[in-house]
């Protein structure tokens, strides 16, 4: 019953230009009639409990059925993220406020909340004045870079602040955060993120299940949905150990960084030891979330958060491995 509920949110939720792109390249590909192809997504969709673009992003034309029960897809992960992070702990992570409180130890940027700035024309100077001379206008309750602006703060004022958060739709501003000198020289259009996925096992310890780089193309956020690309990491010793990919299966893997040239396979992530070290340490501060994908940017300083995401995407976690990692979940 609920793989049929399941199937209508795939439905109604559907990008249909990215289906007709999919499914053009998929009959291309295989030689297959637009009929069988859906009868096997179909099929899928029920069997193996993925999504519909799903069947097109993991590549299930090319596999068999052993290799389609590793992927964990749509239906899997809510139901493995239901149980591992129950509704009533979530708020801390998804209301981006809160969370900066909580975890206040592991952030080193400023914020305010558009409430903060009405009241405070401090708070508003200090933003404007921030060391970077860019703002970061979010929404506290968004997520996968909807809805972000970056705005300079030349010739910026507390009204023209306000003015700028209201007609985008947004509730909340940060400071921009400027990245390590290296990872500007890897990709300088936007913040390159770090996802880190931890899991806290039955014993109270801290287990990482992936470390992902995701890498801008000219682009000021660096979700893969946004048309970025994104590679593996060595969780041992911070190497990026894979090609990039995006997450438009049309697309072929990358070796080197499309805009600057800059080779991703062994490219040394900053600061690696510290970063796990505080992930580890934010994995437990609030253990009721037992699964979390962590957002984490790497500056000439060190680590610092940017955002825990208990619904974190399985694309990112198993594209860029080209395989599915379902398997890795099972064990809790």
């Amino acid at each position: 019953m609920n793989r049929i509920l399941y199937l209508g949110y795939y439905f109604k939720q559907l990008d249909r230009e990215k289906f007709d792109l999919f499914m053009e390249y998929t009959q291309k590909h295989t030689g297959k009639s637009r009929a069988a192809i859906l009868s096997d997504i179909l099929g899928s969709v029920f069997r193996y409990n993925i999504s519909i673009l799903e069947y097109f992003q993991f590549r299930f034309f090319d596999l068999d059925e052993k290799e389609r029960e590793e992927w964990a897809g749509t239906g899997y992960m809510y139901e493995f993220q239901r149980r591992m992070n129950p509704t009533d702990v979530r708020p801390v992570l998804e209301d981006k406020p809160q969370f900066m409180v909580e975890y206040a130890e592991f952030i080193k940027h400023d914020y305010a909340t558009i409430e903060e700035l009405k009241q405070s024309d401090d708070v508003a100077k200090r933003l404007i004045n921030s060391r970077s001379g860019k703002l970061v206008l979010k929404r506290s309750d968004g997520g996968s870079g909807k809805g972000i602006e970056v705005i300079s703060t030349d010739g910026l004022t507390k009204e023209k602040l306000m003015e700028q958060l209201e007609r985008s739709g947004n509730d909340m501003v940060e400071e921009f955060v400027v990245q390590h000198k290296e990872l500007m020289r890897l990709a300088p259009s936007g913040l390159n993120t770090i996802r880190i996925i931890t899991q806290v096992d039955g014993e109270g310890g801290v287990d990482i299940v992936g470390s992902r780089l995701r890498m801008t193309v000219n682009s000021h956020v660096d979700n893969m949905a946004a048309g970025n690309i994104a590679a593996s990491i060595d969780t041992e010793t911070g190497l990026v150990n894979s090609d990039a990919v995006y997450s438009d299966m049309t697309k072929p893997a990358v070796q080197k960084h499309p805009v600057t040239g800059v080779p991703i396979k062994g490219f040394q992530i900053p600061f690696w030891p510290e970063t796990i070290e505080m992930i580890k340490k934010a994995a437990l501060k609030n253990s009721s979330n037992r699964s979390i994908g962590w957002d984490v940017a790497i500056t000439d300083n060190g680590p610092e958060l940017i955002e825990g995401n208990h619904d974190w995407c399985k694309l990112l976690w198993q594209l860029p491995q080209g395989k599915g990692l379902k398997h890795l979940l099972e064990v809790y």
